[in-house]
Protein backbone atom coordinates (compact mmCIF):
# COMPACT_ATOMS: atom_id res chain seq x y z
CA UNK A 1 0.00 0.00 0.00
CA UNK A 2 1.16 3.37 -0.85
CA UNK A 3 1.73 5.77 2.35
CA UNK A 4 -1.11 8.54 2.57
CA UNK A 5 0.76 12.07 1.45
CA UNK A 6 1.30 14.25 4.64
CA UNK A 7 -0.93 17.88 4.51
CA UNK A 8 0.55 20.33 3.95
CA UNK A 9 -0.31 22.89 6.77
CA UNK A 10 -2.52 25.82 5.37
CA UNK A 11 -1.13 29.09 6.48
CA UNK A 12 -4.61 30.59 8.00
CA UNK A 13 -2.86 33.69 9.50
CA UNK A 14 -4.54 37.03 7.56
CA UNK A 15 -1.84 38.99 5.49
CA UNK A 16 0.61 41.82 6.06
CA UNK A 17 -1.94 43.94 3.41
CA UNK A 18 -5.25 43.07 5.03
CA UNK A 19 -5.32 46.03 8.49
CA UNK A 20 -8.04 46.20 10.50
CA UNK A 21 -10.26 49.07 10.90
CA UNK A 22 -9.27 49.34 15.00
CA UNK A 23 -5.45 49.74 13.61
CA UNK A 24 -6.28 52.64 10.85
CA UNK A 25 -8.47 54.67 13.50
CA UNK A 26 -5.34 54.48 15.49
CA UNK A 27 -2.96 55.47 13.09
CA UNK A 28 -5.28 58.42 12.76
CA UNK A 29 -5.58 59.96 16.12
CA UNK A 30 -1.90 59.36 16.62
CA UNK A 31 -1.01 61.33 13.32
CA UNK A 32 -3.70 63.63 14.34
CA UNK A 33 -1.90 64.31 17.44
CA UNK A 34 1.30 64.37 16.20
CA UNK A 35 0.50 67.46 13.67
CA UNK A 36 -2.60 68.73 16.03
CA UNK A 37 -0.47 72.55 15.86
CA UNK A 38 -1.90 72.34 12.11
CA UNK A 39 -5.72 72.18 13.27
CA UNK A 40 -4.25 75.19 15.77
CA UNK A 41 -3.20 77.27 12.83
CA UNK A 42 -6.31 76.48 10.46
CA UNK A 43 -8.33 77.84 13.44
CA UNK A 44 -6.47 80.67 13.55
CA UNK A 45 -6.87 81.79 10.10
CA UNK A 46 -10.19 81.35 10.50
CA UNK A 47 -10.86 83.73 13.02
CA UNK A 48 -8.66 86.22 11.96
CA UNK A 49 -10.76 86.01 8.38
CA UNK A 50 -13.83 86.37 9.81
CA UNK A 51 -13.02 89.42 12.14
CA UNK A 52 -12.00 90.90 8.72
CA UNK A 53 -15.06 89.97 7.10
CA UNK A 54 -17.33 91.34 9.69
CA UNK A 55 -15.26 94.43 9.36
CA UNK A 56 -15.85 94.72 5.64
CA UNK A 57 -19.50 93.61 5.68
CA UNK A 58 -19.91 95.18 2.55
CA UNK A 59 -17.41 93.92 0.30
CA UNK A 60 -17.96 90.47 1.50
CA UNK A 61 -21.53 90.45 0.80
CA UNK A 62 -20.92 91.15 -2.69
CA UNK A 63 -18.47 89.04 -3.56
CA UNK A 64 -20.12 86.26 -1.23
CA UNK A 65 -23.19 86.98 -3.52
CA UNK A 66 -20.82 87.04 -7.09
CA UNK A 67 -19.35 83.76 -6.01
CA UNK A 68 -23.15 82.45 -5.43
CA UNK A 69 -23.93 83.52 -9.12
CA UNK A 70 -20.67 81.91 -10.41
CA UNK A 71 -22.03 78.60 -8.97
CA UNK A 72 -25.44 79.11 -10.35
CA UNK A 73 -24.19 79.95 -13.49
CA UNK A 74 -21.77 76.64 -13.79
CA UNK A 75 -24.77 74.10 -12.17
CA UNK A 76 -27.21 75.41 -14.87
CA UNK A 77 -24.77 75.20 -17.67
CA UNK A 78 -24.39 71.64 -16.53
CA UNK A 79 -27.74 70.51 -15.88
CA UNK A 80 -27.99 71.97 -19.37
CA UNK A 81 -25.39 70.07 -21.25
CA UNK A 82 -26.72 66.79 -19.62
CA UNK A 83 -30.29 67.55 -20.57
CA UNK A 84 -28.71 67.28 -24.41
CA UNK A 85 -26.42 63.85 -23.52
CA UNK A 86 -29.40 62.24 -21.81
CA UNK A 87 -30.70 62.10 -25.20
CA UNK A 88 -34.92 61.53 -25.11
CA UNK A 89 -36.30 60.99 -22.31
CA UNK A 90 -39.65 62.14 -19.96
CA UNK A 91 -37.31 64.71 -17.84
CA UNK A 92 -35.30 65.74 -20.03
CA UNK A 93 -37.55 68.49 -21.04
CA UNK A 94 -37.87 70.12 -17.46
CA UNK A 95 -34.55 69.06 -17.02
CA UNK A 96 -33.39 71.60 -19.88
CA UNK A 97 -35.81 74.27 -18.20
CA UNK A 98 -34.17 74.20 -14.89
CA UNK A 99 -30.94 74.54 -16.57
CA UNK A 100 -32.13 77.33 -18.64
CA UNK A 101 -33.42 79.31 -15.29
CA UNK A 102 -30.40 78.36 -13.63
CA UNK A 103 -28.38 79.83 -15.90
CA UNK A 104 -30.25 83.17 -16.94
CA UNK A 105 -30.54 83.89 -12.53
CA UNK A 106 -26.68 82.98 -11.92
CA UNK A 107 -25.72 85.45 -14.50
CA UNK A 108 -28.51 88.36 -13.37
CA UNK A 109 -26.62 87.33 -9.61
CA UNK A 110 -23.07 88.06 -10.99
CA UNK A 111 -23.82 90.75 -13.23
CA UNK A 112 -25.56 93.07 -10.42
CA UNK A 113 -24.31 91.69 -6.90
CA UNK A 114 -25.59 94.31 -5.20
CA UNK A 115 -29.21 94.04 -6.39
CA UNK A 116 -29.10 90.76 -5.83
CA UNK A 117 -27.61 91.05 -2.34
CA UNK A 118 -30.81 93.14 -1.40
CA UNK A 119 -33.31 91.10 -2.42
CA UNK A 120 -31.35 87.86 -0.46
CA UNK A 121 -31.43 90.03 2.67
CA UNK A 122 -35.14 90.39 2.29
CA UNK A 123 -35.37 86.28 1.65
CA UNK A 124 -33.41 85.89 4.87
CA UNK A 125 -35.78 87.75 6.61
CA UNK A 126 -38.65 86.62 5.96
CA UNK A 127 -37.09 83.19 6.60
CA UNK A 128 -35.97 84.29 10.37
CA UNK A 129 -39.39 85.66 11.41
CA UNK A 130 -41.17 82.62 9.56
CA UNK A 131 -38.91 80.55 11.43
CA UNK A 132 -38.81 82.40 15.01
CA UNK A 133 -42.50 82.67 14.96
CA UNK A 134 -42.88 78.84 14.24
CA UNK A 135 -40.25 77.64 17.18
CA UNK A 136 -42.03 79.86 19.36
CA UNK A 137 -45.41 78.59 19.28
CA UNK A 138 -44.24 75.24 18.98
CA UNK A 139 -42.29 75.98 22.09
CA UNK A 140 -45.51 77.54 23.86
CA UNK A 141 -48.17 74.70 22.56
CA UNK A 142 -45.92 71.35 23.20
CA UNK A 143 -43.87 72.91 25.87
CA UNK A 144 -41.57 69.66 25.75
CA UNK A 145 -38.30 69.07 27.82
CA UNK A 146 -36.07 71.89 27.01
CA UNK A 147 -39.17 74.20 25.57
CA UNK A 148 -37.55 77.18 27.54
CA UNK A 149 -34.51 77.22 25.10
CA UNK A 150 -36.17 76.62 22.04
CA UNK A 151 -38.52 79.79 23.30
CA UNK A 152 -35.48 81.82 23.62
CA UNK A 153 -34.17 80.60 20.12
CA UNK A 154 -37.31 81.42 18.40
CA UNK A 155 -37.35 85.14 20.08
CA UNK A 156 -33.81 86.01 19.19
CA UNK A 157 -34.23 84.45 15.63
CA UNK A 158 -37.66 86.31 15.78
CA UNK A 159 -36.26 89.82 16.95
CA UNK A 160 -33.19 89.47 14.28
CA UNK A 161 -35.70 88.89 11.06
CA UNK A 162 -37.56 91.96 12.25
CA UNK A 163 -34.25 94.05 12.43
CA UNK A 164 -32.97 93.10 9.24
CA UNK A 165 -35.87 93.55 7.52
CA UNK A 166 -36.64 97.26 9.31
CA UNK A 167 -33.31 98.29 7.99
CA UNK A 168 -34.26 96.91 4.67
CA UNK A 169 -32.73 97.51 1.91
CA UNK A 170 -29.79 99.08 3.79
CA UNK A 171 -29.50 95.83 5.45
CA UNK A 172 -28.66 94.59 2.36
CA UNK A 173 -25.05 95.97 2.19
CA UNK A 174 -23.78 93.80 5.77
CA UNK A 175 -26.44 91.31 6.45
CA UNK A 176 -24.79 88.96 4.03
CA UNK A 177 -21.04 89.88 5.00
CA UNK A 178 -21.92 89.29 8.42
CA UNK A 179 -23.24 86.15 8.64
CA UNK A 180 -20.02 85.21 6.64
CA UNK A 181 -17.78 86.71 9.08
CA UNK A 182 -19.68 84.93 12.50
CA UNK A 183 -19.53 81.21 10.34
CA UNK A 184 -15.99 81.60 9.88
CA UNK A 185 -15.19 82.35 13.41
CA UNK A 186 -17.47 79.78 15.01
CA UNK A 187 -15.64 77.29 12.92
CA UNK A 188 -12.45 78.67 13.28
CA UNK A 189 -12.93 78.12 17.17
CA UNK A 190 -13.98 74.84 16.23
CA UNK A 191 -10.62 74.39 15.17
CA UNK A 192 -9.18 75.59 17.84
CA UNK A 193 -10.85 74.09 20.62
CA UNK A 194 -10.52 70.57 18.47
CA UNK A 195 -6.89 71.30 18.57
CA UNK A 196 -5.83 71.86 22.36
CA UNK A 197 -8.39 68.87 23.23
CA UNK A 198 -6.07 66.60 21.15
CA UNK A 199 -2.89 68.42 22.44
CA UNK A 200 -4.30 67.43 26.00
CA UNK A 201 -5.19 63.52 25.04
CA UNK A 202 -3.52 61.24 26.27
CA UNK A 203 -0.64 60.01 23.91
CA UNK A 204 -2.08 57.10 21.61
CA UNK A 205 0.99 53.93 21.01
CA UNK A 206 -0.40 51.97 18.24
Amino acid sequence: MSSPTPELPSDTSPSDSEVSPEKVVCHELAAMQKNWWWFLALGIGWVVLGTIALSSSLLVSLVAVALFGVLMLIAGIAQVVSAFWSGKWSGAMVQLLVGILYTVVGFMIFDKPGEAAVGLTLLIAGFLIIGGIIRIVLALSEQFSGWGWVLLNGIVTLLLGILIFKQWPLSGAWVIGLFVGIEMIFNGWYWIMLSLGIRKSPKIEC
